[in-house]
């Protein structure tokens, strides 16, 4: 990927073929409705745990993340952009608020959750720290970078350091199920 031809200068690209691009979105588009179609019939057959993890669903998955990959790349290529199209984002429902919105002053803008992720290897034998300790590091550095976002006048309603998958904000539902 080349940032040195001209798609990715300050000039208008004027005339552009965009037939590449319908064709990968149509190629997206057909995995995503056979997607649909298999996750349907192996749903029918297999609890929600099972399906997740059915072959046939994780081949599709793949499918579909090489086929994103591909309008990405068809999109960078033909017109300089980098693509933010496989973030998933739920708008909050009307009736949906923070439970800390109150406590907000006037004007603020909705609260937004931030990740910040790592993969991290197992240390070499004898090394001082183990995959354990990665979490306790994790959470100093998470009371900093929140220390650094409330001196610089943000309002940090909640933070957590987590392992395995991002914490859960605002799923107090889901927690009191669990609880159950």
């Amino acid at each position: 990927m080349s940032h040195e031809d001209t798609t990715h200068g300050p000039s208008p690209l004027g005339d552009v073929d965009a037939d590449p691009m319908h064709r990968a979105v149509d190629a997206l588009a057909a995995a995503l409705h056979e997607y649909v179609d298999a996750a349907v019939g192996v749903r029918a057959e297999f609890g929600a745990h099972e399906a997740d993890e059915d072959p046939r669903i994780l081949a599709l998955e793949h499918r579909v993340g090489t086929l994103n990959g591909t309008l990405f790349d068809t999109l960078h290529d033909a017109l300089g952009m980098h693509p933010d199209l496989t973030t998933s984002v739920w708008e909050p429902e009307d009736d949906d608020e923070h439970d800390d919105a109150g406590e907000l002053p006037e004007g603020t803008v909705p609260a937004e959750a931030f990740y910040l992720g790592f993969v991290v290897a197992d240390s070499p034998a004898g090394a001082s720290m183990t995959l354990d300790g990665v979490i306790e590091l994790l959470d100093e550095a998470g009371e900093q970078a929140a220390s650094r976002l409330v001196d610089g006048g943000y309002h940090v309603m909640e933070w957590a350091a987590s392992r395995g998958l991002p914490p859960g904000f605002g799923d107090d539902a889901d927690d009191e199920e669990d609880e159950a």
